[in-house]
């Protein structure tokens, strides 16, 4: 029966059959050149000679063993690795509790809010006896999860409220969120931190000085906003009129209706598109490298760009980043699956 069904599913006509077909022939084409380069061919050990005599005939991994802490961690001070290794597992840890489902209902929203703010004092101690590390050092993966888990769990209540805004029957009200709407979107979030970091500084008063990653933080927050605004906008004008009817001949409030009836209905209806523009946060955190914010790609730059011997293996050390983004993507993706709000 099982095969009957993969033969229906692969070769039911002549279109899907030419697209398996051609598929098949890729696969034998390119799969064994690709096994023999990055498993038969490879070396794993941080041997550098062995690895330039490979020629590039086989991919040298050792580069990820010799440069993991860099690349992983940035220049956060060795003796304090810990630190930002278990903040990287707190935000990480969130994540895939609610992706496998470890944690679900009224335990989603603050595991996923809350792991970001442990992170913080974590990183930057200053508390409990923790020796104060300047944001400059923070970097690698836990920068990139902190600016992801920050910056939405920041962006989604701002979202909510700017959605509800736009709504308004205050016309001044609706008109000033529309233009703000309108600018995130019209600029790129290049431009967007271009502005944090120089432009915005000038408008603080003299003596005031706001760090640099959260000058970063408040931009990207504002410019995801924008963006989740209009899905949960959309999401609203999609639920049908009759919801609120019934929840008024129930007895409810304005509040109450928001919170037990729309709401719920809301998210769920458009947790797709918010999974998406996270993975969206989540592979864009790259652009605050031209900040002098070293995150994963970044710490990879540093990693390599000062090392002659090391640095023709850039490839190697490229897909490795791209694993982890790859897997960092599937686990936003499930957490849509989550139910953040009951029934």
């Amino acid at each position: 029966m099982r095969l009957d069904a993969l033969r229906r599913r692969f070769f039911g006509d002549i279109v899907n059959t030419g697209l398996t077909l051609l598929v098949l022939a890729a696969l034998v084409l390119w799969l064994p050149p690709l096994v023999r380069w990055a498993l038969l061919n490879a070396r794993f050990a941080p041997d550098i000679a062995a690895c330039e005599a490979l020629d590039h005939r086989g991919a040298c991994w050792g580069v990820v063993a010799e440069k993991a802490r860099f690349i992983l961690l940035g220049r956060y001070p060795a003796n304090d690795a810990w630190r930002s290794i278990l903040a990287a597992g707190l935000i990480a840890g969130s994540w895939l509790g609610v992706a496998t489902g470890v944690l679900r209902g009224r335990f989603v929203i603050p595991a996923l809010a809350l792991a970001p703010l442990v992170a913080i004092p974590l990183l930057g101690g200053g508390v409990g006896g923790l020796e104060s590390v300047p944001t400059e050092l923070w970097g690698g993966l836990p920068l990139t999860l902190l600016l992801t888990a920050a910056g939405m769990a920041g962006s989604l209540p701002l979202g909510i409220a700017v959605a509800y805004g736009r709504r308004s029957s205050l016309p001044v009200l609706r008109g000033l969120l529309t233009a703000y709407v309108e600018l995130a979107r019209g600029i790129p979030l290049i431009a967007a931190l271009f502005v944090a970091s120089f432009l915005l500084p000038l408008f603080f008063p003299d003596g005031v000085a706001l760090d640099m990653l959260w000058r970063v933080l408040i931009a990207i927050v504002l410019f995801a906003a924008a963006y989740l605004s209009e899905i949960i906008r959309g999401g609203l004008q999609a639920l049908r009129t009759e919801q609120l009817d019934a929840a008024a001949a129930l007895g409810f409030s304005d509040w109450q209706t928001q919170r037990w009836v729309v709401l719920p209905q809301v998210l769920r209806a458009v947790a797709p598109s918010l999974a998406n523009s996270a993975i969206a946060l989540f592979k864009d955190t790259s652009l605050v490298t031209i900040v002098s914010l070293y995150e994963l790609t970044g710490s990879l730059g540093l990693a390599l760009s000062g090392d002659a011997q090391w640095r023709p293996f850039y490839l190697e050390a490229w897909i490795f980043i791209a694993a982890i983004y790859w897997a960092g993507c599937v686990v936003l993706a499930r957490i849509s699956r989550a139910k953040p709000l009951p029934p």
